[in-house]
């Protein structure tokens, strides 16, 4: 399969400019590669930007399902490319019983322009609880077209306010008998922001970690049967939040977590990643230092990993 992550820094309420910026990433892109997608995925509220503190300041730019300008942009870059395309937007929904109710939501558009499926979010962020609902339903799941098996998340979503080790997505993921794992993102950095923007092309391990550690049900079935994640999370800043980026494309089989691709910190581009080919690089752990490492190369010719992981360090290739 191959797939696209655009990693982009959209600017709380700039709508516009937003589309200007996601256009711009695309149109550095070569076209073949563009066409040869199978899946584009974007962050999380990708136009709208995610630093709204009320639901007053989100309200001009929440969207009906399927018909405003993020579903729209979707259904013009899916049918250009012939791909499957997965954006973030804040859904309204109109209700005759409860009166208006808003999400922050996942469209995810086919190449026929046609709407495969729209997931709302599980566990709010608290700048999501400015404005928005929890999703009433269970996280997403679908056997898709192309895609196969299919489950998204977003953000907090692997993150929830619970115990560590009650994993909620994970054993969705496992669950379900997930192929494919969509989680779009607005993932915020944990150092501070002068700090964290000095190496703009470094991926932030300690996000790539966590992001890992929380999909521990997975890689703990050590199925032979491999399962493809995609995290997008976008860049940048929006006032006093530092965004993480790192976008990646993983696979995880056998217990092994395999790299498909891996944006840095800062960067604004499209990553692209053909999951036929082989992995660049495994994820291990340093048992004697407690932590994480990409390692380059050839991962059958690496040692295994084990599953669980505190911190994190990227070695030279």
């Amino acid at each position: 399969m191959k797939i696209g992550c655009l990693q982009f820094a959209p600017q709380v309420g700039d709508v516009d400019n937003n589309l200007n910026r996601a256009d711009a990433v695309l149109s550095r892109v070569d076209p073949m590669d563009l066409d040869a997608l199978d899946l584009l995925v974007l962050p999380e509220l990708a136009f709208t930007g995610s630093n709204f503190k009320s639901l007053r300041q989100i309200t001009p730019h929440l969207e009906p399902c399927g018909a405003g300008i993020s579903a729209l942009w979707a259904r013009t870059i899916a049918l250009k490319h012939n791909c499957t395309v997965s954006v973030g937007y804040p859904e309204k929904v109109r209700s005759w019983q409860t009166g208006p109710e808003y999400y922050n939501s996942t469209i995810l558009i086919n190449e026929e322009g046609e709407t495969l499926g729209n997931y709302r979010k599980s566990f709010l962020s608290d700048g999501d609880e400015t404005w928005a609902l929890e999703g009433k339903d269970d996280f997403f799941h679908g056997k898709l077209p192309l895609l196969g098996s299919t489950a998204i998340g977003i953000c907090e979503d692997i993150r929830p306010e619970a115990p560590w080790n009650a994993f909620e997505f994970g054993f969705h993921v496992v669950r379900v008998k997930a192929e494919l794992v969509i989680v779009s993102m607005a993932w915020m950095a944990c150092q501070e922001g002068r700090t964290f923007t000095r190496q703009p092309l470094e991926p932030d391990m300690e996000s790539l970690t966590h992001w890992v550690q929380r999909l521990e049900p997975v890689i703990r079935t050590e199925d032979d049967r491999e399962v493809i994640v995609v995290f997008c999370n976008r860049s940048g800043s929006e006032g006093d939040r530092i965004y993480s980026g790192t976008s990646a494309v993983i696979g995880i089989k056998a217990g092994e977590v395999l790299v498909y691709g891996l944006l840095g910190r800062g960067h604004k581009e499209l990553l692209v990643v053909d999951t036929d080919k082989q992995p660049f690089a495994k994820l291990v752990q340093k048992l004697e230092l407690h932590q994480q490492e990409v390692v380059f190369g050839p991962p059958a010719q690496q040692p295994s990993a084990p599953s669980s992981v505190t911190s994190s360090v990227v070695t030279s290739p």
